[in-house]
């Protein structure tokens, strides 16, 4: 048994042969991955890199132009608040000249209808006054006639009868 031993292999050492085999086809193996695999691996490593690189940058870009664009809204926005500010403000300048223009014209016009009222009242005034006169000259000359007892058609007479009891009473009433 012994003997068998001796000549049997030992488990614990490799056999020479298997040695170089394995060596041969890891160098072959590691070869292979070194000239084919890797790379291939390093090529999709650094395209991966790329485009998540690329995304960044592109989002990067794209978040610059949103601020650039977002600038501009609000340029554009203050803008339009400021142009519609003075619209209003020419607007409220507009209104207050015609406001003025109306009320001129209506100060005008009643001005005009005061006027023009004044102006019948005064020739309604003299019509009255003349009216007056006659009636009330007619009146003295009928009194006056039955104090003195004659009569006073002569119109030249009852004329400057009339004017002097007129003018009397307005000396009169002056006073």
């Amino acid at each position: 048994m012994y003997l068998a031993a001796e000549g049997a292999h030992n488990p614990i050492l490799p056999i020479w042969q298997e040695m170089v085999v394995g060596t041969i086809s890891f160098a072959l193996l590691v070869f292979v991955l070194l000239k084919f695999v890797m790379p291939r691996m390093e090529a999709m490593y650094q395209a991966r890199v790329d485009a998540i690189e690329g995304g960044i940058k592109r989002a990067e870009a794209a978040q610059a132009e949103a601020n650039k664009l977002l600038e501009q809204y609000r340029a554009q926005l203050a803008e339009a608040r400021t142009d519609a500010a003075k619209i209003r403000d020419d607007a409220r300048a507009d209104a207050e000249g015609i406001r003025q223009d109306i009320l001129g014209k209506a100060r005008e016009e009643s001005d005009r209808i005061i006027a023009a009222g004044k102006e019948q009242l005064a020739a309604e005034r003299a019509t009255i006054v003349r009216e007056l006169r006659t009636e009330v000259g007619t009146i003295a000359v009928d009194l006056a006639s039955k104090i003195v007892g004659e009569s006073l058609a002569d119109e030249a007479r009852r004329k400057g009868t009339v004017d002097r009891f007129l003018s009397g009473l307005e000396s009169t009433g002056a006073r």
